[in-house]
């Protein structure tokens, strides 16, 4: 790599970073993939160079979450946001509910897209404490006729994250895991349905990936238009129309990472310890630093907090851009600060945050 460039310390919620190793190697490989004289976007998707990095990106995902033979690995396009459709259109038939836990904006936004397919219900919801908690396992209500539980398994914007998930029995629960996947070790088996959009810790924007059981595919709707049939793409490996095939050379390239990481249970050790860095400067700040989210259920991913004074918070963010800190404005609905902690943000950006934060508070207190 040039020496000369200068990595920012980027905290984006997504597009977020992504690993440096993952970037150098695909500048390397851009123009000419595997020797074969084009680059892997220039590649059609039915070609042997392409498929082998299509079904490798596949088989390291599933080996990854030691993925039950019974479960689908898909990858699709339209983000989170169109799987807020995809799921209750599929699943969600005449005569049927579904249950959803509203843990923040985007579980708002799920049900949404579901009341315009069915019957819905409020399975449990922290509206009302501000998103500020996770509801406790005991508040979610559902029926065993259900069609699914839907649950947000970490919520950006609010900064909490699940820390146990629900046991819904023969009910098939349902996770958006967009901001969360590959973070920690998961058993898939407690899942029907995961999703996830790649852009926060499995590559760049373009590719949503979907594990999906067998079963489901099997009972899913049939009466809905192709390309959002879950079974079509099942169906196809993913390859009923043209995928985003960068992405998912990306995609493999990150799972790669991962593994030179030591695997799910590395990459957690790392994000806990780059989560408390942040934590205890808020933690020790006495209160010039105020978390939004309870202790129990705070994100290893998105650090959300306020500093104090309104006049000051201002003034730390254009000073924390001015020292090299990239995202760190909350979301645009609830302002404040956000520090966004996915995999590829490296220790050493996280100390560099803890040591301005600190300097900080030491000039304005």
């Amino acid at each position: 790599m040039n020496s000369t460039i200068t990595r920012a310390f980027n905290f984006n919620a997504g597009p977020s970073a992504l690993p440096l190793e993952v970037l150098e190697k695909a500048q390397q490989e851009l123009i000419n993939y595997n020797n074969a004289g084009m680059s892997i976007m220039e590649m059609s998707h039915r070609s042997k160079d392409y498929d082998e990095v299509h079904n490798e990106a596949i088989a390291r995902l599933k080996a990854l979450y030691a993925i039950p033979d019974n479960y689908e690995v898909l990858f699709l396009q339209g983000g989170a946001s169109l799987q807020f459709t995809m799921v209750p259109m599929n699943f969600l038939k005449e005569g049927q509910r579904a249950s959803y836990v509203l843990t923040g904006s985007w579980s708002e936004k799920a049900l949404k897209e579901a009341l315009l397919f069915g019957k819905t219900a409020e399975a449990a919801s922290s509206k009302e404490n501000k998103y500020r908690n996770i509801p406790t396992l005991n508040e979610i209500q559902f029926d065993q006729t259900d069609a699914y539980v839907h649950i947000t398994s970490n919520n950006t914007i609010y900064g909490t994250q699940w820390k146990e998930f629900p046991h819904t029995g023969e009910v098939p629960l349902v996770a958006d895991m967009s901001s969360d996947i590959l973070s920690k070790p998961v058993d898939i088996s407690k899942f029907g349905l995961i999703y996830a959009g790649a852009q926060k810790n499995l590559g760049p924007s373009g590719v949503t990936v979907v594990i999906i059981r067998k079963d489901l595919l099997e009972k899913a709707n049939k009466n809905i238009p192709t390309m959002l049939k879950y079974t079509t793409h099942a169906d196809s490996n993913s390859l009923y129309n043209t995928p985003p095939t960068f992405g998912i050379y990306m995609l493999g390239e990150v799972l790669k990472w991962v593994e030179a990481q030591g695997g799910l249970e590395g990459i957690e050790k790392n994000n806990e310890a780059k989560a408390k860095l942040i934590y205890d400067v808020i933690d020790q700040s006495n209160g010039f630093y105020k978390g939004h989210a309870e202790l129990s259920s705070r994100s290893l991913m998105n650090i959300t907090f306020r500093v104090a004074d309104e006049e000051l918070e201002k003034q730390f963010l254009v000073e924390a851009k001015e020292a090299g800190f990239v995202g760190l404005n909350g979301h645009r609905s609830v302002g404040g600060c956000r520090a966004s902690t996915y995999n590829a943000v490296p220790v050493e950006a996280c100390q560099a945050l803890t040591n301005f934060m600190i300097e900080f508070q030491k000039k304005h207190q």
